[in-house]
């Protein structure tokens, strides 16, 4: 059963046909565009987890201070 998986992929990808399709230039511009958006989102997901603190990290910055429920103004 281990080997069946993998020689069914195998045949599978040596048995494709080209496809013939035709991609106008306002779908193929749109997954261009697409494509360029998730990789982008991906990039900043990993700058603001990632990057953020650690940069404070190495400034040395403390975070923002937290209010002191104890006093209360007039």
């Amino acid at each position: 059963m281990k080997k069946l998986v993998p020689l069914a992929l195998l045949f599978a990808a040596l048995s494709v046909e080209p496809a013939f399709a035709y991609i106008g230039p306002g779908a193929g511009l749109s997954a261009i565009g697409t494509l360029v958006a998730i990789v982008v989102a991906a990039i900043m997901a990993v700058v603001g987890f990632v990057w953020y603190p650690v940069k404070r990290l190495l400034k040395g910055k403390p975070a923002a201070p937290q209010p002191d429920s104890d006093h209360k103004q007039a």
